[in-house]
């Protein structure tokens, strides 16, 4: 999970390194690139039966291939049109967005902590928000809140599929979706072979590979709270690689909103990890 973390957090690092200034191109390029890689993937496991893993997901995988489509074009253009800190700071409300998708569509009890903890973290999205009306990012911020929307959306698809839905055709459905949905706005295109060489390594190494990692060997490992705090880490790494690259920094509002939104993430899921491995042994007091 820190490795994947890791890669993540590259995503404003490698775009700013680009010549493009349109999201829409770096999107397009992305999603085709990461399509390439996950369609040889599949073709690699299930080989003729590829075709058949994808119709097989039935509505949910329809659903989670919109969304991701949605965060793979939502993340590029946010980080086009607003600071790296203010998207990943945004993204990194999934976990209370989903939280919120479960209760209204599942029926899931949302702890007391976690009403609390979303309550801090809307207080430091309106400071956010308030430094983003006086800095010209209004745009980019509001993009960039459909990514944890759309991430809650996805998890609810998943959680109702009950492990029907393979998450690598979704995937797959999903960059296909957000390549052509860029493809209109990204003509003419400006790539040189420098960035598509860069657009290439954000597809393999920052998107495709954590996330292959993370369904494949992270999930069926960490309990969600691990996850979610682990994660963190994305959103602390990513505004500082691009800050000691190119001296990129949110306003002091912004900054301050930001770090009360990371409080309330860390304080939460650190709570519920630390109630978890509580729990654990008296659930196996025989062991």
């Amino acid at each position: 999970m820190v490795l994947c973390c890791l890669l993540w957090s590259m995503a404003g690092l490698l775009t700013r390194a680009a010549s493009v200034a349109s999201g829409w191109e770096t999107s397009f390029w992305r999603s085709l690139f990461f399509c390439a890689v996950v369609a040889a993937l599949l073709l690699a496991e299930h080989r003729a039966d590829a075709a058949r893993a994808l119709v097989a997901m039935g509505w949910p995988g329809v659903v989670s291939s919109l969304a991701w489509a949605t965060m793979f074009t939502c993340f590029m253009l946010a980080l086009s049109r607003t600071t790296v800190a203010n998207a990943l700071i945004l993204q990194g409300l999934m976990p209370f967005c989903a939280a919120i998708a479960g209760w209204l569509a599942l029926g899931e009890r949302v702890l007391l902590r976690t009403w609390l903890a979303m309550a801090a973290a809307a207080a430091g999205i309106a400071l956010m928000f308030r430094d983003a009306l006086g800095s010209g990012n209004l745009e980019g911020s509001l993009i960039a809140l459909a990514v944890p929307l759309a991430a809650a959306i996805n998890t609810v698809a998943v959680k109702i599929g009950r492990g029907r839905v393979d998450l690598v055709p979704a995937l797959l459905a999903g960059g296909a979706i957000a390549a052509l949905l860029a493809l209109p706005q990204a003509l003419p295109f400006a790539a040189t072979g420098r960035d598509l060489a860069l657009f290439g390594a954000l597809a393999v190494f920052q998107l495709a590979l954590p996330c292959v990692l993370l369904v494949r060997v992270v999930l069926p490992r960490l309990s969600a709270a691990e996850v979610g705090l682990l994660s963190l880490l994305e959103v602390v790494l990513g505004p500082l690689w691009v800050w000691l690259a190119y001296g990129e920094q949110p306003g002091a509002a912004a900054l301050t909103g930001g770090l009360v939104v990371l409080a309330a993430l860390a304080v939460n899921e650190g709570l519920a990890l630390a109630l978890e491995k509580r729990a654990a042994p008296l659930s196996r007091p025989f062991s």
